[in-house]
């Protein structure tokens, strides 16, 4: 089965914000050669897995998505970037590029949605004299994670002048 793209009208089965061919253009303009060498459907299934992990933004986006029944958050309405309204019937170059960018890292067997460590209380050092216990540091923070995807995305997210904001004008 063939991957189903966001076209811009709340596509009830959209799969991905971007299309195969778009992600090998991206890729080719940005020199990512291992993108290439991977077969379609590892493509396409990278682009699914991005699209899923996009939906960890869907409580930041800016604007309300166009459609109950669209599968995807984009396309939406009330999104102001640089003080210009994005249309209602589209999905933002810089959404397309993001959902390619992280297909990249999933094609590459990066985990984008791994089982987080929040800690298994595994005892890194313990002395029993005057007693003191040290544990192992939980390292794992997927706040900050794809530094890259949430540049691009920033303009997009409710403090840009969405939905989750309000502008307050003093008379």
């Amino acid at each position: 089965m063939g991957l189903i793209v966001e076209d811009g009208t709340g596509l009830a089965g959209a799969e991905s914000y971007a299309s195969v061919a778009a992600a090998d253009a991206r890729c080719a303009s940005l020199g990512l050669a291992a993108w290439a060498a991977l077969a379609e459907s590892a493509k396409e299934v990278a682009l699914r897995k991005a699209a899923i992990f996009m939906a960890t933004y869907r409580t930041r986006w800016a604007g309300r998505r166009m459609y109950q029944h669209q599968a995807l958050d984009w396309p939406r309405y009330g999104v102001v970037v640089d003080g210009f309204s994005v249309l209602s019937t589209t999905v933002p170059a810089d959404v397309v590029h993001a959902c390619i960018d992280l297909a990249v890292r999933s094609g590459n067997g990066e985990e984008l949605l791994p089982d987080l460590d929040t800690g298994s209380n595994v005892i890194k050092k313990d002395k029993t004299g005057p007693l003191e216990t040290e544990y192992f540091q939980n390292t794992t923070d997927v706040r900050e994670r794809f530094v890259a995807v949430d540049a691009l995305l920033a303009p997009y997210l409710g403090t840009a002048g969405g939905s989750n904001s309000i502008k307050l004008v003093r008379g």
